[in-house]
């Protein structure tokens, strides 16, 4: 056997036990009369001890020529530390190294194994493996393990079998982008890189896999972000004969499974609140519900005072931040700039505070009077102390901005606490949504997303109005799952092909293969989809998903240690049929 135990294992319960162990050299301290090696592997430290009473000259000689990260194995006498290290689980034993073998010399790294490295980022994702000896991205990818790990178990208690779907798909024109693949023995034809595997899945229902679960890497060609890489990791399932409660309960169960394992909590039901009132009290579909500052719209009583701002204004909202008085007009003005950054767009906004001694004053005194501000701060609820910012224009845009406020003010003030978490449903989100410059509607999830049953008949006379049988869970601000019941009648699919403005060419074209199987009898299904990148970061405590992921993308979508993506040779696209003109 190369190693007997693991280095982060053995005790005083192990004393003079013969041991061998492998792993890097993390640190070197070498006194003269006694050298010290700290052998890692990704279980733990144990120290290593040769001293010139009890080790030979040339085992002493052959310790000193060790580098860090060296990888090594070492036989020796598990013996009790004098100086003890209550800060590690090996601290109270050390090896009395006998046998040392040098089996891979190491350069120097480029920047320190250690928690806190001195690495920059884009170093570290070059030398990524380095990156992933270090306990903060070794511990993370453990912990995705640990939850995948009970996500299947969960799942496969609940009799969902995981069955694989294809990688190599069609393209389809809805949604993000595809990444294409181009066929060599099908000249000028491309497979696409599943974004989902949606229809796939809906084809296992047909086909009398009831419940289907799989954890399955997808694709999308789109701008990153923190919690978003080309390629990511779904949860992805689905149920037939299942109502659009029967799916939330079994959903809800696992996040439930997952915070009380994480938590040592209960968590009692998740609250739901329908697309318009997220919208209206937060501004966006995935609220975090962790701290208050619900929106307060003010048109009834701001309007009508020659204040043009507000009086042109389609809407007049604000937010309400407790003990916000003590802001100086300095860090007032900060936020005032921040808003009016290019990425928020807002053009500016207004501020109302509660002094402590009851007395109200505001960034527009002129038009307003002490007894218009009270009556605005108890709309708001404000009490002495508390500080009020008002914003306006179109309602959708100055929702959102309020709503990124609302979201930096939460950062702020500490209000985000990664280990507190706000589960909740969101439920009842439009069915379509107009976009402007296609001159189209545009599914608001995808198109084989049923609408709620009782307002079919709006697909008829009022589409924009239909609500979709659809739900999205949010954790802490943060969308983790989504999903639908969806449209198994070709009738209702065809109909909503002609409302996303298909021609029955290119629906046949696209989804013919799902239209047909619908006439083989179909069964009533939905589903959901879990983003596992993003539920593992939120349920450690973060919002970034890289760390989460062993060898991840850059903001440029290019993997640097590896340099992909690159340029093929000339023979190879020639096969391909490909003639690139750059």
């Amino acid at each position: 056997m190369f190693r007997t135990h693991t280095c982060g294992e053995l005790s005083p319960k192990n004393l003079n036990e013969n041991v061998s162990l492998c792993g890097w050299v993390q640190t070197i301290r070498d006194k003269g009369f006694m050298i010290w090696i700290d052998l890692r592997d990704r279980y733990g430290i144990t120290q290593l001890v040769f001293d010139e009473e009890r080790s030979s000259k040339e085992l002493q000689e052959q310790a000193r020529t060790l580098g860090r990260e060296f990888v090594i194995r070492i036989e020796g006498k598990v013996i009790e530390r004098s100086s003890k290290n209550p800060k590690i689980p090996t601290g109270e034993i050390e090896i009395l190294v006998e046998k040392l073998t040098i089996l891979n010399e190491s350069q120097l790294p480029p920047f320190t194994i250690e928690d806190e490295t001195d690495g920059g980022e884009e170093l570290r994702m070059k030398f990524r493996y380095l990156d992933i000896r270090r306990n903060p991205v070794k511990n993370k990818l453990i912990f995705r393990h640990e939850i995948a790990q009970k996500v299947r178990n969960y799942l496969s208690n609940e009799g969902f079998i995981e069955i694989e779907t294809p990688v190599l798909i069609k393209s389809t024109p809805e949604g993000a982008r595809d990444f294409v693949v181009p066929s060599r023995m099908n000249p000028g034809q491309f497979y696409a890189l599943p974004q989902s595997p949606q229809t796939f899945k809906q084809l296992l229902m047909v086909g009398g896999m009831d419940k289907y679960f799989q954890i399955v890497k997808c694709f999308r060609d789109e701008d990153l972000r923190a919690d978003r890489q080309p390629e990511f990791t779904q949860i992805d399932c689905e149920m037939a004969f299942a109502e659009q409660e029967d799916i939330l309960n079994i959903f809800e169960g696992m996040t439930k499974m997952l915070l009380k394992d994480i938590t040592g909590k209960d968590f009692q039901n998740f609250p739901r609140m329908t697309f318009a009132e997220a919208m209206k009290k937060y501004g966006n579909d995935k609220p975090d519900t962790r701290f208050g500052m619900q929106f307060a719209e003010l048109n009834d009583l701001v309007k009508g005072k020659d204040f043009k701002i507000f009086d042109d204004a389609e809407l007049v909202v604000g937010i309400n931040v407790e003990n916000g008085a003590e802001f100086t007009r300095k860090q007032i003005d900060e936020l005032t700039d921040w808003v009016k950054r290019p990425q928020i767009g807002a053009s500016g906004m207004v501020w109302i505070k509660f002094q402590n001694d009851g007395i109200l004053t505001s960034s527009v005194n002129k038009f307003y009077s002490e007894e218009d501000l009270k009556k605005i701060g108890e709309k708001f609820g404000a009490k002495a102390g508390d500080l009020m910012f008002i914003m306006s224009g179109e309602t959708q845009k100055v929702r959102t901005q309020l709503s990124a406020l609302r979201m930096e003010l939460g950062n702020k003030l500490g209000l985000r606490k990664p280990n507190e978490f706000a589960p909740l449903w969101i439920v009842d989100f439009p069915l379509l949504e107009w976009n402007e410059e296609t001159a189209r509607f545009h599914a608001m999830h995808h198109p084989f997303t049923s609408p709620k049953t009782e307002d079919i008949p709006l697909l008829e006379t009022h589409p924009e109005n239909a609500r979709a049988n659809a739900y999205d869970l949010v954790l802490n601000g943060n969308e983790i799952g989504g999903g639908s019941i969806r449209i198994f009648n070709e009738t209702l699919q065809s109909k909503m092909f002609d409302l996303l403005g298909f021609s029955k060419e290119e629906a046949e074209n696209q989804f013919g293969f799902l239209m047909n199987a619908f006439k083989f009898g179909a069964p009533p299904h939905g589903g959901l989809a879990f983003g596992l990148d993003r539920l593992v970061a939120i349920l450690d405590g973060n919002e970034v998903i890289r760390d989460y992921i062993a060898f991840p993308k850059n903001n440029s979508g290019r993997d640097v240690m590896i340099d992909a993506p690159s340029e093929i040779g000339k023979e190879q696209l020639d096969e391909l049929n490909i003639n690139l003109k750059l």
